[in-house]
């Protein structure tokens, strides 16, 4: 008999092993209750966790639902304020472009109401603009836009729209009679204004002309060249100091030579002296001196000499040009009196 037999017979033997195997039943049993209440509670916080994410992605939703909404009407917004800041700025133009339509008018009719004739040249005064610009200058700083939406609206003032619905025949017939006088009119207008510009450039030449004529004389007289004050920059100041007004007629290389500096003595005889020559340079440069002087004095004698030939004759040019002068005003006076008996005629 073996000893595992031995031991299955064994009534404790058997016992223990039952009572090992009800531990380990009950030990499992625990175990399985604790992991199922482990797993209930797990379960439930997933479920917390689950609820409360659906209700944040419905709260986000409704957020960014508010944020649009928010953000349409904020540019909505926008929208209207820059709708209404054009409309502004239109407006403000179209009242611009009708006062200036209304001042050409008004001077259009003062000029046809003028019975009197007066000057045919007029000098506006500058009209400064923002920021110390002139109207010449704003305008040609505008965009081509900006050009084109001032066209638009000067043309929308202008030319109005044509009220012919339900006309019949004689009525369009008169229509089309205004509208042809009314082109007679502008054209003529504009054939007025092209001779009136034709005339004031002319008369600016003749100005700009007298102008130059009167520069040239005032050259001459303050001993200039005749084209020194008709350039566009003034004539250069040529005296040899500051504090005399003689005018400086030395060039270049005659003024370099009064900044050298004296050559240094010879010791004993100098080579290539001749007879009669003085013993050192500086002696020569006193010869030299001295004949200078004398070549200064006769070249200011001969200097007043030319100024008061030069003066005489400034004297009868104007004689002359008075006498010019008062002949043209005679001139221009016969032909105003002549233009003048023309229109009484």
């Amino acid at each position: 008999m073996s000893d595992d037999e031995e031991y299955t017979d064994d009534p404790e033997f058997i016992k223990r092993q039952d009572q090992k195997r009800s531990d380990l039943d009950e030990q499992l049993k625990e175990y399985i209750n604790e992991w199922r209440k482990q797993r209930a509670k797990e379960e439930d916080e997933l479920k917390k966790l689950k609820e409360k994410q659906a209700k944040r992605k419905v709260s986000r939703a409704e957020e960014e639902q508010r944020m649009a909404q928010r953000k349409k009407e904020e540019e909505e917004r926008r929208q209207r304020e820059v709708e209404e800041k054009k409309q502004r700025e239109i407006e403000e133009k179209r009242q611009r472009l009708e006062e200036a339509e209304k001042k050409r008018q008004a001077m259009l009719q003062a000029m046809k109401d003028k019975d009197k004739k007066g000057p045919n040249f007029t000098i506006a005064k500058k009209d400064s603009g923002v920021l110390g610009l002139s109207s010449a200058a704003m305008e040609r700083n505008k965009t081509k836009e900006q050009l084109e939406e001032e066209k638009k609206i000067s043309l929308s003032f202008r030319i109005k729209p044509l009220a012919i619905e339900g006309f019949n025949e004689g009525k369009l017939r008169e229509k089309a009679q205004e509208l042809w006088e009314l082109i007679v009119k502008l054209e003529t207008e504009k054939y007025d204004l092209e001779e009136r510009q034709k005339r004031q450039d002319y008369d600016l030449k003749e100005l700009k002309e007298r102008q130059k004529q009167q520069l040239r004389h005032k050259a001459l007289k303050k001993g200039l060249d005749p084209e020194a004050l008709t350039g566009k920059y003034p004539p250069k100041i040529q005296v040899a100091s500051k504090y005399e007004r003689r005018v400086d007629t030395r060039s270049y290389d005659d003024k370099k030579k009064l900044f050298e500096a004296k050559l240094p003595k010879w010791f004993g005889e100098r080579p290539g002296k001749k007879a009669g020559d003085p013993e050192t340079p500086e002696g020569e440069e006193d010869a030299k001196a001295d004949e200078d002087v004398l070549e200064d004095e006769d070249e200011v004698e001969e200097e007043v000499v030319e100024e008061e030939e030069a003066e005489e004759g400034e004297e009868e040019e104007e004689e002359e040009e008075e006498e010019e002068e008062e002949e043209e005003e005679e001139e221009e006076e016969e032909e105003e009196e002549e233009e003048e008996e023309e229109e009484e005629e």
